[in-house]
């Protein structure tokens, strides 16, 4: 029997895609078949398979298979077992209990201080791994007791949601801390497959380890329906995922865009994921056009959000409420409402022409002899109705007096000219998801590009403050605090979320569950 998963937008993410998910129809009632190849078509290719130095969803979809957190997060966003059976903590402290029995890849036995080893690496800022700042807190240390089996975490500022989020930090075994080069095309962590084949572009090939036993919750390693070979295949096109679905050809596939409705049409199996898809961010570097807030707030003005919004979704998509990813975390506020510049083009072109920004020849504004020219990027992963947003805000904003340039990239290509600073850029169409407000400090604040995650070059002091404050209080608490940061980012127009999509992912010969994406320890193939 062989099963294939297509996985659609791969966002930039501070918790890669992370979801919420809801039940669907199912037309398959076959029992559940043991062994077998299921094939996992990616829209991308996920690059570097290090856990610990992506910001990438599809990534950390193929870290999954991979390895394990110490903590996992349910549908209903409850924190659930992982690595650890036990978990406590405050702002500055956590403590995690390993479960007993956990080994690597290679068979050796996962220890508490390697564990530690870990969550020191990515607190160091010297390591430069993406996670600092999402995952473990910046000068966080940890120290293991092999005899006990517990790790001890210590944060040097205070951290809200500290122990989960240290708690979802993919764990890397012995050898890949030692040589970190076997992680780029390999694995070497305790999740429930390894990787047997890397060929860049083409496919991954992973191998089940049947000794596996610790997975999400209560996982039963015994349970019947898990495949013992996957093989992840790059599938660049959504259109061609959905019509290998029809075709029988694949059994699992996300799809963002217009082809969902006629696979909605056929009743399949589904979970769906609710998260932010239009995120408009601009570079807010020195020296730039948009570092200046009357021309953010005339590009924003400028905008219908709510007719974008609808372009970008296929009309399927909710207006945008907060910056985290909804039903995943504990903050729900709405921080959105009321809080963005409304849509009027006569107001943007005043504040255009008030801030120096005179119509020359040909209808392009310029200021003191530099024309208003922006690079406007956004991702082709995301499929045909983002380029079509793209369009339309290009439409727009020509009408204002701008010249803007459209740039399509690969996840790949964002990740080098935005997430690392390569490219010149002024605004993109940038879907940031996470669970946490905590996780969006780094991306929002501080040091930028190459040795920070603060890419758009945001420095708001209200942000700072409020976050300083909320920081400091434990869980829902603060949740007050987070939603008065969110509001001072919107207010300054640092960035502007402005529709969410629900995306769902239809299952032909085979159940899964959703976790952070499509949980691997969940799949259960079926008989047809």
């Amino acid at each position: 029997m062989r099963l294939t998963i297509a996985v659609a937008g791969a966002l930039v993410a501070g918790l890669a895609l992370s979801a919420c998910s809801s039940g669907g129809e199912t037309s398959t009632a076959g029992k559940p078949v043991a062994g077998g190849t299921l094939t996992m078509a990616l829209n991308n290719d996920p690059g570097n398979l290090d856990p610990q130095f992506t910001s990438l969803s599809v990534t950390k979809q193929v870290d999954a298979f991979l390895y394990d957190s110490l903590t996992n997060v349910d549908a209903t966003g409850k924190e659930v077992a992982g690595l650890a059976e036990k978990w406590e903590g405050t702002t500055t402290s956590a403590k995690y209990t390993l479960r007993k029995g956990i080994t690597c890849s290679d068979g050796t036995p996962l220890t508490a201080t390697t564990v530690a080893e870990n969550i020191t690496f990515v607190g160091n800022p010297a390591s430069k791994s993406t996670r600092i700042g999402v995952f473990v807190p910046a000068g966080a240390k940890a120290t293991g007791d092999d005899a006990t089996g517990t790790v001890t975490v210590t944060a040097p500022s205070p951290d809200a949601f500290l122990v989960r989020n240290v708690g979802g930090l993919h764990i890397v075994c012995g050898k890949g801390m030692k040589d970190r080069t076997l992680l780029k095309q390999g694995s070497d962590g305790t999740g429930q497959f390894k990787v047997a084949e890397a060929v860049p572009g083409d496919h991954y090939t992973l191998t089940r380890r049947k000794e596996y036993a610790w997975g999400t919750g209560e996982f039963k390693a015994d349970q019947a329906g898990m495949p013992d070979k996957v093989v992840l295949k790059v599938v660049v096109n959504e259109t061609t995922a959905a019509n290998l679905l029809s075709a029988g050809q694949i059994n699992i596939a996300a799809i963002a865009g217009p082809d969902k409705a006629r696979l909605e049409a056929q009743k399949l199996f589904s979970r769906s994921q609710g998260s932010p898809l239009g995120e408009l961010w601009f570079n807010q570097k020195p020296g730039l056009p948009t570092a200046d807030l009357a021309v953010r707030k005339a590009l924003t003005q400028a905008l219908d959000l709510a007719q974008l919004g609808k372009v970008i979704t296929g009309g399927t998509g909710k207006p945008t409420t907060s910056m985290v990813v909804p039903g995943t975390g504990p903050c729900s506020d709405d921080t959105v409402t009321g809080n963005l510049p409304g849509h009027d083009l006569d107001a943007a072109k005043a504040g255009l022409d008030a801030a120096g920004w005179k119509v020359g020849a040909g209808g392009i504004r310029a200021k003191d002899g530099t024309k208003l020219s922006l690079v406007s990027y956004y991702m082709t992963s995301l499929g045909p109705t983002m380029q079509s947003g793209a369009e339309l805000l290009q439409k727009t904003w020509t009408e204002l007096g701008v010249n803007v340039t459209l740039k399509a990239v690969s996840t790949a290509e964002l990740s080098t000219v935005v997430l690392a600073g390569q490219g010149t850029w002024h605004t993109g169409l940038i879907p940031l998801t996470t669970s946490l407000p905590s996780q969006l400090v780094s991306f929002l604040s501080g040091t930028g590009p190459p040795n920070g995650g603060n890419f758009s070059s945001i420095n708001n002091p209200g942000y700072d403050a409020a976050v300083a404050k909320a920081a400091k209080i434990a869980g829902a608490e603060g949740c007050g605090e987070w939603a008065n940061a969110e509001r001072a980012l919107f207010q300054q127009v640092n960035v502007v979320p402005f529709v969410n999509s629900t995306v769902p992912i239809f299952a032909k010969g085979a159940t899964f569950e959703l976790n952070d994406g499509v949980d691997p320890s969940s799949i259960r193939m079926l008989a047809q």
